[in-house]
């Protein structure tokens, strides 16, 4: 008889329990078409309570008596988009250039602009963003991280990598006289200990991933080459690893790439010298391709290419070419722009360029969604529209799938339950 009362709270506790959850805040949400992360359907709604999805079937199965209504009947709905390669500490690179932003911009210049391209990729509808890099600026991405978790300012989820790791004299800023010591944009790291302790320093800081440079442009005539070994690579993956912390590598070279494969990487950002051969032991490994593709073409912007007047540059010649090669190869893409090097809230430019290159459009929707969800280790939180998952939705105009550009068309966006303000 003593237990009746212990009996009697805990199933007192447990109804107190499910009556929250059915008292939680909910939204049904119904539009013209659903894209569920993996294909589009049409007559679906979705109910979120609180920060989850609940439910998803046809509005009449899901009932939502009490709660919010939001209908867009020329509308589509899908997960929240997923950005792979941004810089939110970085903008465009025709404004100022990387240099003097990383010589010449104090930590709190980078911060409050951080905040602000944050806002404006989540008002575009990212609603989660892997940042691959603070470039010189330490680990403000982290702090940025933690102020948009405490509900300072809106942004994005966001998986950010803290300093890049690279080898000592490829990276910049360069051309100064000998004696002249200037920040870098990245952390330089040699051999067996002085990794180990870079890396391990870094996850210390708060970085949820760690990036590594397998090559740069610090060849005798100033072309990309291999940096790190096989076995430095192999031991950055090795350490970083056993945290539970993907590596991602930035790669254009062949050689770069197949290195950083073979060291077990997650992802290869930029690829541009890819060959068939190391697509296909890309694809043998698991390692996925973040293409960048609008990165470049931004680039030979800024430097006087006038696109839709002249004839292509080489490099978009030959990018056209590797993506086609990976594409071939069934090498996994990641949707990501490199965004920074061009506007930030002008995300969508990636994915419009992906089907421009020959991507099929539900692939490329695949991509920023569910596809980025999986490789960065996200699926059982974001990238689908699932019960149990996070409620991080969008609604753009139309049908994405007839033009990639409607997703620039955003009329409403939902972060973990809640509806951003998009003014």
């Amino acid at each position: 008889m003593r237990s009746t009362p212990f009996l009697l709270t805990s199933v007192l506790f447990l109804l107190s329990l499910v009556l929250s959850a059915q008292d939680a805040e909910c939204t049904l949400i119904t539009a013209r078409h659903v894209f569920d992360g993996s294909e589009l359907h049409e007559n679906r709604a979705v109910l979120v309570r609180g920060d989850t999805i609940a439910a998803v079937g046809t509005a009449s199965e899901l009932g939502g008596d009490g709660c919010k209504v939001v209908d867009y009947p020329d509308g589509t709905l899908m997960p929240g988009m997923i950005e792979g390669h941004a810089h939110l500490l970085l903008h465009p690179y025709n404004e100022v250039g990387w240099n003097e932003q990383v010589l010449n911009e104090s930590y709190a210049e980078r911060a409050i602009r951080g905040g602000v391209h944050a806002g404006r990729t989540l008002r575009a509808g990212f609603t989660t963003v892997r940042d691959l890099g603070s470039e010189g600026a330490g680990y403000v991405d982290v702090g940025l991280k933690q102020t948009i978790e405490k509900g300072v300012i809106p942004g994005p989820r966001l998986i950010v990598a803290g300093k890049a790791i690279v080898a000592s004299g490829s990276y910049g800023p360069k051309g100064f006289r000998e004696g002249v010591e200037v920040p870098l944009g990245a952390e330089e790291a040699d051999g067996h200990d002085d990794i180990i302790r870079v890396v391990r320093d870094q996850i210390g800081h708060g970085a949820d991933l760690i990036k590594v440079y397998a090559d740069y442009r610090w060849g005798p005539n100033g072309e990309a080459m291999p940096t790190f070994t096989q076995d430095e690579l192999d031991l950055i993956v090795e350490v970083a690893n056993s945290s539970g912390r993907p590596v991602v590598a930035h790669a254009a070279t062949a050689e770069g790439m197949r290195r950083a494969t073979l060291a077990g990487v997650a992802t290869i950002e930029h690829g541009d010298g890819g060959t068939p051969e190391v697509f296909e032991l890309m694809a043998e490994r698991g390692v996925a391709l973040c293409p960048t593709l609008a990165a470049g073409d931004a680039i030979l912007q800024y430097r006087g290419w006038r696109k839709g007047r002249d004839p292509e540059p080489e490099r978009i010649r030959e990018k056209r070419a590797s993506f086609a090669a990976a594409l071939a190869a069934g090498v996994t893409i990641v949707a990501g722009g490199d965004v920074g090097v061009f506007s930030h809230g002008d995300n969508v430019r990636e994915l419009e360029m992906m089907v421009d290159y020959g991507m099929e459009p539900e692939a490329v929707l695949r991509s920023v969604t569910s596809g980025n969800a999986q490789v960065m280790g996200l699926s059982e939180r974001i990238g689908q529209i699932r019960a149990g998952l996070l409620a991080d939705l969008v609604v753009v105009s139309g049908n994405p799938l007839e033009a990639m550009s409607r997703l620039r068309e955003v009329q409403w966006v939902m972060l973990g339950g809640k509806e951003v303000d998009l003014e």
